[in-house]
């Protein structure tokens, strides 16, 4: 029965997060990983959104809702996997965010593309997982790891490479190189999000810059020399 006290405020809109949801349910989720590929999933967000629907979402238009969730759930799933590393938690992401999009509307004021302050909401809420969800285990890191002069590791992996190789990173080093290198943050404003401190986040990107390189890197094998080695019959 439903709790008369505490009624749910967005029925109708739960009901529509919900069939979209199941809509995409059997979807593979690393096919976005491939569809979107790793530059492409930042220009997702580039996407323009009419005025007229916007406005339409800031009244609370449930259609106009519909079409900006349509939109952008490929895109916003894919950036709350990467910021998070796992698929429930980043559907959990998307459908959050999504509801605060609605709910918040009418704190858009246009001074900023409407899918720039849409993608804010999705790393908010990543990061909101990461922080009390305790998915991530915080390490501290020497601040020296790392050769800055060395060309950066993913200069040379293609898409799914790279995709498979950010997937094996701790979740703090991943984050961490994923919001400063695509999203620009600083590493003021990465260790404030995280709550830490700015040698933090230093730390951790230098981390996660050591660790992919090391992954990337093909492995050579060594061959046995076979000079001057006998044969018996």
């Amino acid at each position: 029965m439903p709790d008369r006290a505490n009624p749910d405020p967005h029925p109708a809109l739960r009901a529509t997060l919900s069939r979209r949801e199941r809509e995409t349910t059997n979807c593979d989720p690393f096919a976005f990983w491939c569809i979107l590929g790793v530059v492409d999933a930042h220009s997702n967000f580039q996407q323009h959104v009419e005025p007229d629907t916007i406005a339409r979402l800031k009244r609370g238009d449930l259609s106009a809702f519909e079409s900006v969730y349509r939109q952008f759930e490929r895109a916003a799933w894919t950036l709350a996997l990467r910021l998070t590393g796992r698929a429930d938690v980043a559907q959990e992401v998307l459908q959050d965010a999504m509801l605060k999009a609605f709910e918040r509307a009418r704190q858009y004021r246009g001074d900023a593309p409407f899918a720039a302050w849409l993608r804010k909401l999705v790393v908010n809420e990543s990061l909101m997982q990461l922080r009390h969800d305790r998915l991530h285990v915080i390490e501290v890191f020497d601040d020296t790891l790392g050769d800055d002069s060395a060309p950066q590791p993913w200069t040379s992996a293609d898409a799914a490479t790279l995709d498979r190789a950010l997937n094996r990173l701790p979740d703090d080093a991943r984050a961490v190189l994923w919001l400063y290198h695509v999203e620009g943050f600083t590493h003021v404003e990465i260790a404030r999000e995280f709550g830490r401190s700015v040698s933090f986040s230093k730390s951790q990107l230098a981390r996660a810059t050591k660790r992919l390189r090391e992954i990337l890197t093909p492995k050579v094998e060594e061959t046995p020399c076979t000079i001057g080695s006998t044969t018996t019959a």
